[in-house]
């Protein structure tokens, strides 16, 4: 792979819904994020919230399987 970042997204309109979906899981689960930066989050609340995105994101996948 020359020249490519692994965080770009596959499909570059869905980065303003993930960043949404980001928004609000950090909103339930209790993390404070900021517009922009957020690089004073421990490791913890960051992987809290990537991790409950994965959750939910394999949980809606399973659901439309049925």
């Amino acid at each position: 792979m020359s020249n490519s970042k692994t965080n770009q997204m596959e499909v570059p309109e869905a980065k303003a819904a993930m960043d949404r979906f980001k928004t609000e899981v950090a909103s339930e689960i209790g993390v404070n994020l900021k517009e922009g930066y957020n690089g004073d989050l421990t490791s913890k609340e960051a992987g809290s919230i990537g991790g409950e995105m994965v959750r939910r994101m394999v949980k809606s996948y399973e659901q439309n399987l049925k």
